[in-house]
Order: structure tokens, then C-alpha cells, then sequence
């Protein structure tokens, strides 16, 4: 049992919660709590990690584990949570490409691209919508924040696991090559042209999310090819980026439900 929290192999489960720039050096990222330790393809597990009392209490779910036990002190030390569940695992990150992404896995395409998105709680209710209305993946901006902080991981309540997603360097130009290739690529901003349901949304398509105050760069908007808006009532100026893209995913699903 590991007592010390100078132990090696925490501190690097600690530099993972902790640092975007450790969790990419390593090509591992951390899951926190029973749900999500369920969940993970088991060929992406590195190392599980148990605080004593969970080990006690769930020794049937570690039964095929292996595991480390840890002290519970020294656990709830470790863990990124106000209160630990006692489980946390060191996971590989998967490698997408684009066509990953992309394929529409005999469907037709539906992407999600995200254009400098800031809040980890956003980006993790947009990969569990995304998953709930059928989109094929998500498509990050360089300066999106990390899919992999515990925050985002913790939001999307394991679809990150099921949902391909990739960043790339320049969103828009990605954004017009979708468009090139017949994708409708719906911008959603507050300038825009048609309501959200406007569009034809049957075919191959990106919706498009921009930043929680800033809206979508330029660039993007103009390499949208449909610029849409969602209306409001009252003195609302704009919503939650999470609830646009969710409202616009939803659109998307409606359309394609008799196809």
C-alpha cells in the first residue's frame, strides 16, 4: 500500500491533474470516480489507483484489476475532487485523425468544431451532447482548452471515450475544406442571416462554436457557409456556449430522424 505522498508514481498522477503540458509530455491524461472508471476501454488503462476503504468496499469491481492500493489520507490528498470517490486511473490518450472524425461511421457526417472555447465544463457538455445527438466527432482549435483537464473529463460523463476528437492548428481553414467538400457549415453568431432551424442539415455538416465572450473569430465566420442565429427573448444577449451548440445539435437530430 502506498502511504506517502512522495511517492513517484503520485507525484506524476499530480503533475497529470495539474498540468496540461505533463499530460501531453506523457500522452496520458487522469478519470476520477467509479462511473467514469467503468467506462474506460480497458486497453487504455496505464494504472488504477484506490484509496484503502474503496479497495474494502468494491472488491469484487478490482477483482480482474490491477491496482494500487493508497492510503486514505494520502488519496484524498491526490484526488481532484471536493470528495473523492476513491478511484482515479491513468489513461492513455487515444489517436484520431481526421477522417476519424469525419467518417460519419456510415452516417452522414456531423462535426462539431470549436473556435478558442475556454470553459472546461463547456467543452465537456458539448462531447456528452455531442454524443447524445449522433454527431461523428468534435474538431478543436489549437486554443481550445484542453480536452483532457479533469474538469472537461469529468463533464462529459464518459463520452469522451466514445467521441472521436482531434485538434488542429487553423479551425477556420479546416472549416472551409469541410465547406469544399459539401459539409453545411453552420456558424452560429449573433450576425447571423437564418434562425438555427433554417438550414438543410440532412447532408454532411459542422456546426460551428465560438468563444464564451468573444463569439467566433472572423476567419471562421467566413469560412462558414451558413451563418445562423438562435433567437432570445427579453434583455438575454447571447447564451451559454454549451446550451447554443446543444440547441444546435438537437436541430440537426430532428432533421435527420425520418432520414
Amino acid at each position: 500500500m502506498i502511504t506517502s505522498e512522495n511517492n513517484a508514481r503520485l507525484k506524476h498522477i499530480t503533475k497529470l491533474i495539474k498540468k496540461s503540458k505533463s499530460r501531453y509530455e506523457s500522452g496520458s491524461y487522469v478519470v476520477e470516480g467509479i462511473r467514469m472508471f467503468r467506462e474506460i476501454p480497458q486497453q487504455l488503462i496505464i494504472g488504477v489507483y484506490a484509496s484503502e476503504s474503496f479497495a474494502e468496499k468494491n472488491r469484487d469491481l478490482l477483482s480482474d484489476v490491477s491496482c494500487e492500493i493508497v492510503a486514505d489520507k494520502v488519496f484524498s490528498k491526490l484526488s481532484d475532487t471536493v470528495t473523492p470517490q476513491g478511484i482515479l486511473c491513468e489513461v492513455s490518450m487515444p489517436e484520431y485523425t481526421i477522417e476519424d472524425v469525419v467518417s460519419g461511421g456510415g452516417q452522414e457526417p456531423f462535426v462539431i468544431l470549436t473556435d478558442a472555447l475556454q470553459d472546461p465544463g463547456n467543452l465537456g457538455t458539448i462531447i456528452r451532447c455531442a454524443e447524445a445527438a449522433g454527431a461523428s466527432g468534435i474538431i478543436m482549435s489549437k486554443d481550445t482548452v484542453d480536452v483532457y483537464n479533469p474538469k472537461t473529463v469529468r463533464s462529459t460523463m464518459g463520452s469522451l471515450f466514445r467521441v472521436p476528437h482531434i485538434y488542429k492548428d487553423d479551425i477556420a481553414e479546416v472549416a472551409a475544406g469541410l465547406a469544399e467538400k459539401g459539409f453545411t457549415v453552420a456558424a452560429a453568431e449573433l450576425g447571423g442571416s437564418k434562425m438555427y432551424d433554417e438550414p438543410d442539415y440532412r447532408g454532411p455538416v459542422a456546426i460551428f462554436i465560438g468563444n464564451e465572450g468573444n463569439g467566433l473569430k472572423p476567419e471562421s465566420i467566413a469560412a462558414a457557409n451558413e451563418k445562423i442565429i438562435i433567437p432570445m427573448c427579453g434583455k438575454v444577449e447571447s447564451l451559454n456556449a454549451a446550451v447554443a451548440a446543444s440547441i444546435c445539435m438537437y436541430e440537426v437530430r430532428r432533421q435527420r430522424r425520418h432520414v
